[in-house]
């Protein structure tokens, strides 16, 4: 039976490994490649200006890939499940692609398009290759529980053996005999809108240093596995945070969106590794894929992963409420140089070193301004190009030592750990040009530069830059102790504390999972 097919394109954004899209064209008679801006996913609220521009970049790549197969991208708005029904009769689909996800917000709405496409009499089909692995089988393997440990994690994927292979794009071959009806007046209807029509102001836009699209993510790809030694030594810990250009490959935006596959970096690298020494897991290239999957297996497995209360996994902590504090470390005016020029780059460009990313989590949290996690979480969701849901919160949680990582005595200072990789401040002086003029040795602390220096330098402190908002060598030390606190009162809990065992059990299947994996064909 000829089928008219709709593949739902949402994280995958490529053509690439895209088994759902393979699907989609067996049997096909007519194709509808969709994109649906999702008011629930797609808003100014938890969405900023850098990953809107990345999004209709890779849309606008992914709409002139489709192009030369003698297709094109329908860009849909609205609510999916007001949108589909209105497709399904005026297109009359009788079959539904798209790639599994694993967030509760996908997971529900899939289930409800799901049943939506049965009610049409539309057949669905939906593959796995977003991750490495079918993260529901690396819990089953698990006893039905998320491994807390990267460790147990590494295990299981070992006993599960490499991941599958990718698959290669559709070809001119492949679409023989499918057709996409493109009208004039489609165009104006389901063409890819612009910031403007959006209703962004782009005027605060800075240069594009990390253009969105598959054709973007594949060039990186390849520039970077040209580098053989540097793929091979590559250990994660050993970069530098605060060099003036990224000192990692800066592909998670790319695997974020679904541009890159994370199955092809995968085994591009097992390519570049073969015969040669290199580096391992966690710190490798692979090692990084993993720390990936890890945080979707805890995801998935952990209720309430993105929040404290109600998360099991995460230690219950008395933090502070500081709407000053919150704004002042979010706009770059903690009076602390290294925090605030992170924080800088991170709203001008949307990317920022992982270690980077260490040092400004641990000050909001743990370390200097006793804020939740969960705040520092709206605002990486909002200013980060690679702001995916599972990782962010992860680490979230791993950074404020709340959960999978306890050695919350270990702090990062907000003057000292810059110095080890940038003595003079050359990243501060580029995010902060209002420093620029002060000697190395004030550039990390200018409230401590004499009111003479000050001057030369064009910047007063406490007027034209602010005074740090605390005295970390005094806040640190209060903190630790609150937080040893939290810890004992985890400890001295009834129920076994879930970081001790190897896993938080899931809870009996809900409708979501029991419709998911009925309908699931892999």
């Amino acid at each position: 039976m000829a089928h008219t097919c709709l593949h739902w394109f949402r994280k995958g954004l490529r053509l690439h490994d895209n088994p759902a899209l393979m699907a989609a064209l067996r049997d096909c008679e007519e194709l509808y490649p969709v994109f649906i801006l999702d008011p629930h996913l797609h808003n100014k609220t938890c969405v900023g200006l850098n990953r809107w521009r990345f999004l209709i970049g890779a849309l606008t790549d992914l709409d002139c890939s489709l192009r030369k197969l003698n297709s094109r991208l329908f860009v849909v708005r609205g609510k999916p499940d007001e949108v589909f029904p209105k497709l399904f009769n005026k297109w009359k689909i009788t079959k539904l692609t798209y790639e599994y996800d694993t967030e509760p917000y996908s997971l529900s709405r899939d289930t409800e398009v799901t049943a939506l496409a049965k009610e049409h009499g539309v057949e669905v089909i939906y593959k796995i290759s977003h991750t490495l692995y079918d993260i529901n089988r690396i819990i089953e393997e698990n006893n039905g529980a998320a491994p807390l440990t990267y460790k147990r994690l590494q295990a299981i994927a070992n006993s599960l053996g490499p991941p599958k292979r990718p698959i290669p794009p559709p070809t001119l071959e492949d679409m023989e005999g499918v057709k996409t009806p493109r009208l004039e007046k489609h165009e104006k209807k389901y063409g890819i809108p612009s910031l403007e029509e959006l209703g962004h102001d782009t005027t605060a836009l800075t240069e594009e240093l990390f253009p969105g699209g598959e054709q973007e993510a594949l060039r990186r790809l390849d520039e970077h596995m040209k580098r053989t030694g540097w793929v091979c030594s590559f250990e994660k810990p050993q970069t530098s945070p605060n060099s003036l250009s990224p000192s990692t490959t800066v592909l998670s935006p790319y695997v974020t969106f679904g541009c890159l596959s994370a199955r092809t970096f995968w085994w591009r690298l097992t390519d570049v590794y073969q015969g040669k020494k290199h580096s391992h897991p966690p710190v490798s290239l692979h090692g990084q894929l993993l720390w990936r999957e890890f945080f979707y297996t805890a995801s998935v497995g952990i209720p309430n992963f993105n929040k404290m209360e109600g998360n099991p996994a995460c230690t219950q902590v008395d933090w502070d409420t500081n709407a000053e504090y919150l704004a002042a470390w979010r706009e770059a005016r903690t009076g602390f140089p290294f925090i605030d020029a992170i924080m800088t780059q991170l709203r001008r460009e949307g990317w920022i070193h992982h270690l980077a990313r260490h040092a400004v989590a641990c000050f909001l949290t743990r370390g200097d301004l006793w804020i939740s996690w969960e705040e520092g979480q709206k605002v990486f969701e909002d200013l980060l190009l690679d702001g995916d849901w599972a990782l962010n919160a992860g680490n979230w949680q791993w950074l404020s030592a709340s959960t999978f990582f306890h050695q919350f005595f270990r702090v990062y200072s907000p003057v000292a750990f810059g110095k080890k990789t940038d003595k003079n401040g050359a990243y501060i002086k580029k995010y902060l040009p209002l420093l620029k003029k002060f000697p190395a040795e004030y550039i990390y602390e200018p409230w401590k530069a004499p009111r003479s220096i000050q001057q030369a330098a064009g910047c007063i402190v406490g007027k034209d830059y602010p005074h740090p908002i605390v005295q970390h060598e005094v806040v640190s030390k209060k903190n630790i102790q609150r937080m040893k606190l939290a810890y004992a009162r985890r400890s001295s809990d009834p129920t076994e504390s879930p970081s001790k065992k190897q896993g938080v059990k899931r809870k009996a299947p809900s409708v979501v999972d029991m419709l998911m994996k009925k309908k699931r064909k892999i």
